[in-house]
C-alpha cells in the first residue's frame, strides 16, 4: 500500500504494519486504548499538548474501512455524548423546554439581553444534543475531533438555539481555490480552519440570526485559542440551497465564494450524491492568505 494522508497526517505502510502489530499484541485493548497510544508513539497533539485522540480513532475507522486493519468491537460505556441508538431523543432529559419558551415571534430587543455559552457541563450537553437531534435537518450523532458547541439563550434563559463548529471539509475545491494553498500546505494548515456545521434557531424573530452569528464570530478565535492552544484564521460553512438562502450568513459579513460538487466528506469512491451547497468563508484575520498559503 502506498502512502496516504488521513485526518491530515502521512500514514506510510510502516505506520499501518504498527498498528497491525498493536493490535496483534494487545488484543484486550479497547479502540481508545489503541488511539491513545498511537498518539503517543506518533507525537500526535494539539498546540496545548493534548493528544489528538478522536483523530487518531476517525484514521483507524477509515483504516479498517480499506480493509487493511480490523478493531476491536465496540464497548458501552456510560455518560458522555454516547446514547443508545434504541433510545430516542423525546427520552433525554433536558434542563429547559424548548417547546415550552413562550417566545415564537416578536422583535430582537424584546429578547435582549441575548447570551451565547460554551458548552460546558453533561446538563448543557444533553439540551445541546437534543435541540439538534429533534430540530435540526441533518440530526446529530456525536462530535469528533476539535470542536466547539455553543447555546443561545434569551433574556430569561429561555434557550433560543445552537451552533456547532468542528472540522472543515478535507477538500473542496472552490474554496482551496480562493485561499490559493497548495496541497501540502492545505495538509499542513487545514486545523487553522473551522466548519460551522449546524447552526439551529428556534424562534422566527428578525436579525438574530445575524446577530448571534456576529457575535460568535467575535469571540470564536479566543474561545479555539482557550480550548486547544492554536489559532483559528478562517471559517467556513455549506448551505443546503434548497433549503435556504444563506440571508443570515450574507447579513453577517460571510463571502459567498462558490459551491460545491454535490459529493460528501465520506464520498471515497465518488458515487455518493447530495445536494448542492454554496460555500460561505469569513476571516478572522485581515492577512488569512499569508498565514494559510504562504
Amino acid at each position: 500500500m502506498d502512502t496516504q494522508i488521513i485526518q491530515g497526517r502521512e500514514i506510510t505502510p510502516s505506520d499501518i504494519e504498527l498498528v497491525r502489530r498493536l493490535l496483534a499484541d494487545n488484543p484486550s485493548w479497547t479502540r481508545s486504548r489503541l488511539s491513545q497510544e498511537l498518539c503517543r508513539l506518533w507525537h500526535w497533539q494539539n498546540g496545548a499538548r493534548q493528544l489528538k485522540d478522536m483523530a487518531a480513532r476517525a484514521l483507524l475507522r477509515k483504516l479498517e474501512a480499506q480493509g487493511v486493519i480490523t478493531l476491536p468491537r465496540k464497548r458501552n460505556r456510560g455518560g458522555g455524548e454516547l446514547w443508545s441508538k434504541q433510545q430516542a431523543p423525546e427520552q433525554l432529559a433536558l434542563p429547559c423546554s424548548p417547546i415550552d419558551t413562550p417566545i415564537v415571534q416578536g422583535s430582537l430587543s424584546s429578547i435582549q439581553p441575548v447570551s451565547i455559552s460554551l458548552v460546558s457541563d453533561d446538563d448543557e450537553l444533553v439540551l445541546f444534543t437534543s435541540l439538534l437531534r429533534r430540530y435540526h435537518y441533518l440530526g446529530y450523532n456525536r462530535s469528533v475531533g476539535q470542536n466547539l458547541k455553543y447555546l443561545v439563550y434569551d433574556r430569561d434563559r429561555h434557550a433560543l438555539g445552537c451552533l456547532y463548529f468542528g472540522a472543515p471539509a478535507w477538500r473542496c475545491a472552490d474554496r482551496d481555490r480562493f485561499i490559493g494553498w497548495s496541497d501540502s500546505l492545505r495538509a499542513e494548515r487545514l486545523n487553522l480552519i473551522a466548519n460551522n456545521m449546524r447552526f439551529l434557531l428556534l424562534p422566527q424573530i428578525p436579525h438574530l440570526a445575524s446577530h448571534v452569528l456576529s457575535r460568535v464570530l467575535r469571540r470564536i478565535r479566543r474561545d479555539w485559542y482557550n480550548k486547544y492552544g492554536q489559532p483559528l484564521v478562517l471559517v467556513e460553512t455549506f448551505v443546503d440551497q434548497t433549503r435556504f438562502a444563506g440571508t443570515c450568513y450574507k447579513a453577517a459579513n460571510w463571502i459567498l465564494i462558490g459551491q460545491t460538487k454535490g459529493r460528501s466528506r465520506n464520498d471515497r469512491h465518488l458515487t455518493l450524491h447530495v445536494p448542492i451547497k454554496q460555500i460561505y468563508v469569513y476571516s478572522l484575520i485581515p492577512n488569512f492568505r499569508e498565514v494559510l498559503a504562504q
